[in-house]
């Protein structure tokens, strides 16, 4: 049999055992220990544990627990309400002020949390019924909310860039810093057409209003004064605080990743603790169990994604896979393009976690060796994998919004969802057309690689 007839059957068999609706750890774990005992020596099986063991041994995997910590300690307090209720308080006055203030706290909150689920839960908990108390439509509220949360994977510190770092064996801090950039154009092209939608759906209200219809919460404008706004920034301050912290941290050298991830669960904790009295044992307990629920899961998802990886690349699967991309003599953008529509496909079916874990050892060689930044790459590639998290039929963040919106339709939060996938896409041309955008920040402070 050849490698590459081995590598469609690796890839079958996979689909079939994922298809049975067997949880992705296991279904990973069972078709690589099934393809080391039909195709490996005996003796492979022997060290299935020695080997997980090895290729999770790493100092920086040893962040994500504490990343997890971090968002948990934020998300389960009501630490992400006052952060969206602060940025409302001074936006209200902006056209479509509303759906820009839950971007703003999306991007606020997944830059402390580094997890898409959490951001969407902790925001859209407090955001969608505000937005649609106002008048907002179920469905543009829903796509807010879910497209500001798929920042939680873009923005540092984020727990797939971690991976990513492990994977394609590049700098995790110049990796954070790459993503700002691209972060910040996003959370601008949301703002933008949540303005533009805004003003739409005012203008709809408006006229059906002067028509002699009912009027809409649209027409009623909230008014906050000065005083009321000056007592809205101490809840600002405190995540103020935990980001310049975190990020001087690291980017000041004072801190390894790991070391600051630490830092960054400990004054999470600290901030929940003094602000919010957050610290008896009754309230602690489901921070902590959110933490270790969650960590076991990915821990082992991650686990069982580099077991899967080493048979591929034991027998020679991955490396034949690539050196297949690399006979068909592509050029570079179209090579860029079919990987990137591979990474769509996937992202039907899979976690940006298992993506990045299965593909990187077939798609990064043939990458590198047509020129590409790794770096670079792996930042379009998160926004792809973005796009994964909020378009049908497994957009996680769909699922999470129907949680906790169960009355909007779930139509109605596919449709609300569409424009901001036309954004991302906008988002992947431009860093094509101008990768300084994800390059530019960690050339200026780390040096040109």
């Amino acid at each position: 049999m050849t490698d590459l007839t081995l590598g469609a059957l690796y890839g079958a068999v996979t689909l079939v055992v994922m298809c049975s609706g067997m949880p992705i750890a296991f279904a990973l774990g069972v078709v690589a220990i099934g393809f080391m005992y039909f195709f490996m020596p005996a003796s492979a099986l022997d060290t299935v544990t020695q080997n997980v063991y090895e290729e999770m041994a790493s100092i920086t995997l040893l962040s994500i627990p504490l990343f997890i910590l971090k968002g948990a300690a934020i998300g389960k307090s009501a630490a992400g309400k006052d952060l969206y209720s602060a940025i409302h308080t001074w936006l209200h006055k902006i056209p479509g002020g509303l759906g820009i203030a839950n971007v703003f706290a999306c991007a606020l909150f997944a830059a402390m949390a580094g997890s898409s689920p959490a951001t969407c839960s902790a925001i859209g908990s407090a955001g969608i019924p505000e937005m649609r108390k106002r008048g907002y439509s179920p469905g543009f509220a829903a796509g807010i909310i879910a497209a500001g949360g798929t920042l939680g994977i873009l923005l540092p510190p984020s727990i797939t860039m971690i991976l990513y770092a492990v994977a394609s064996e590049q700098s995790l801090g110049r990796l954070f810093l790459a993503g700002i950039g691209p972060g910040i154009l996003l959370v601008a092209l949301f703002a933008g057409y949540a303005v533009f939608r805004a003003r739409k759906e005012y203008a709809m209200a408006k006229a059906i209003y002067e028509a002699g219809g009912v009027k809409s919460p649209y027409l009623d404008t909230a008014h906050f004064t000065l005083r009321e706004k000056i007592e809205m920034l101490p809840r600002v301050l405190p995540f103020i605080v935990l980001l310049i912290g975190v990020m001087v941290a690291l980017y000041g050298g004072y801190a390894t990743p790991s070391e600051t991830a630490g830092l960054g669960a400990l004054l999470a904790m600290v901030l929940i603790a003094v602000v919010y009295k957050v610290w008896r044992p009754k309230d602690l307990s489901p921070i902590l169990a959110s933490t270790i629920k969650e960590s076991t899961m990915l821990l082992l998802i991650i686990g069982m994604s580099l077991l899967y990886s080493y048979v591929m690349s034991y027998l020679h699967i991955s490396q034949s896979a690539a050196q297949w991309v690399v006979d068909m003599h592509l050029s570079r953008w179209v090579l860029l393009s079919v990987i990137l529509l591979m990474v769509v496909v996937f992202g039907f079916f899979l976690p940006p976690v298992s993506i990045i874990l299965m593909t990187a050892p077939i798609i990064l060689p043939p990458l590198k060796d047509a020129g590409f930044d790794l770096i670079w790459f792996g930042i379009v590639m998160t926004v792809v994998m973005e796009m994964g998290l909020i378009h049908p039929p497994v957009g996680l963040n769909i699922f999470v919004i129907k949680n906790i919106a169960p009355d909007i339709p779930l139509k109605d939060v596919i449709r609300g969802v569409m424009p901001f996938l036309g954004l991302m896409f906008v988002a992947v041309v431009l860093l094509c057309l101008i990768p300084e955008i994800a390059t530019g920040l960690p050339d200026m402070m780390m040096g040109v690689k």
